[in-house]
């Protein structure tokens, strides 16, 4: 099934449109719940897993110790080892509530549509990034609730396709859980609280890192198409990922959206490329190192670096300086005029995330959290642009962008959009000559 790129026919998606969604959103809470998703006279809310890798068991277990109530009976991955070894896991933990019958284990590519038939009222969609839109669209047409794991989309269409997904998923009383998991965090919920309610007075900057070390590779097996090859290494292909920043820094980017009150910036511009990534091959066609500067209509500006290379400083943090003090995310604490630190329970954001969903499911108040997943998304993807192409880009311009970053079809045999050439080097953008489309 290809991927929908042109949403509701809108293509050129404003900043208003964005605070719009916003205000949608936040009245989501208001709309009745949509009952035809849950059984009508059984208490159990039965889940079902798109993306069966270690993330996405992972959110399986989350959902399972977040409600007592829950039970996983549906499973599906591209790959048909990562079901069974998902099952695996699921049964060893939780032998009643995690043990899923062969007839709805589902692999390839449509296992998704076939996970949202066999009856679940939730769905966990922890695939690659790129079929995100896709998935979530399907979900919210089937009348399914959500957990969806970031990022959203890895392009510009992607995300508009989100966008008309949760305004959807609004209109159904559906709910939709992101997996943006400080948002869910105690600690870090509170000490936002304290910035938002000017603990240090008008936000002027935020530097937000993510400074790590290089990640996991799996190689190429003999028999691989390169369509198999890619999905196994999607990290390393920025039309599966989105590139790093937009894969792994988004989190950070969430963090900086969040003091912003979830508006997106005017414009942003930076620098990236490969250093050390030097293996064409082996590491697709992503950066292994971003710079971007976030420019916002007050006059702030957001600072966002992240670096994978092995050997080299490495730094998680998120640093908000104000007019009256500043303010360490992660750290818990304000600084300033009024110094300030958070001592109050823990938690783990993970599981919280899944208990703030089925909470709001059974209580018939439901959850959005479609804008402000698509505005922190989006600021990833328009990172990537600004340092594949060397220039300063406009959020409006960015958002309007009709690059798809997608196959022609999606099977084991089919081309993807990211091709070797005869020596297997794959091609990389080039900032001053890559254009922007």
């Amino acid at each position: 099934m290809p991927h929908d790129s042109s949403p509701h026919g809108s293509n050129h998606t404003s900043r208003r449109t964005f605070l719009k969604a916003g205000a949608l959103a936040a009245a989501a809470g208001s709309l009745p719940l949509a009952r035809s998703a849950h059984a009508a006279g059984d208490d159990t809310l039965k889940v079902g897993l798109v993306g069966c890798g270690g993330r996405g068991t992972g959110a399986a277990v989350n959902a399972l110790s977040a409600d007592p109530n829950t039970k996983i009976t549906a499973l599906a991955d591209a790959f048909e080892g990562r079901v069974h070894s998902a099952r695996a896991a699921l049964q060893k933990r939780e032998p009643d509530r995690g043990d899923v019958p062969d007839d709805r284990c589902f692999a390839g590519f449509d296992g998704y549509q076939k996970v949202l038939d066999s009856g679940v009222d939730v769905v966990l969609l922890a695939t690659t990034p790129h079929f995100r839109p896709q998935h979530l669209k399907a979900c919210v047409d089937a009348g399914k609730h959500v957990f969806c794991e970031k990022p959203m989309a890895v392009d510009a269409p992607g995300v508009r396709s989100i966008m008309a997904s949760a305004e959807a998923a609004e209109q159904k009383g559906l709910n939709i859980v992101s997996g943006f998991c400080w948002r869910y965090h105690p600690a870090v919920q509170a000490t936002m609280q304290q910035v938002l309610d000017g603990a240090i007075g008008d936000v002027l900057c935020m530097q937000e890192t993510y400074l790590t070390g290089t990640l996991w590779h799996r190689g190429r097996q003999p028999d691989d198409t390169e369509m198999t090859y890619q999905m196994r290494n999607w990290y390393y292909f920025d039309w599966l990922s989105g590139d790093f920043n937009t894969e792994q820094h988004v989190h950070s980017l969430d963090k900086g959206s969040w003091a912003m009150g979830d508006r997106p910036p005017v414009r942003a511009w930076g620098l990236g490329g490969r250093q050390v990534r030097t293996e064409m091959p082996k590491w697709g066609n992503i950066y292994d190192h971003h710079a971007v500067v976030y420019e916002y209509d007050n006059g702030a500006r957001m600072y966002a670096y992240c670096r994978q290379q092995a050997g080299a400083y490495s730094d998680v943090s998120d640093l908000f300086i104000g007019t009256k003090g500043r303010a360490d995310i992660l750290g818990h604490r304000i600084t300033g005029e009024t110094d300030w630190r958070y001592d109050g329970p823990g938690g783990n954001m993970y599981e919280l995330q899944h208990v703030a969903l089925f909470k709001a499911i059974r209580s018939g108040e439901p959850i959005n959290d479609g804008h402000f997943m698509a505005v922190s998304t989006m600021l990833g993807v328009l990172g990537r642009m600004v340092d594949y192409t060397g220039q300063a880009i406009t959020w409006d311009q960015a958002l309007s962008s009709e690059q798809l970053l997608a196959p022609e079809s999606y099977a084991w045999d089919a081309d993807p959009p990211v091709l070797p050439d005869e020596e297997g080097r794959y091609p990389v953008a080039m900032p001053g000559i890559t254009p922007f489309v």
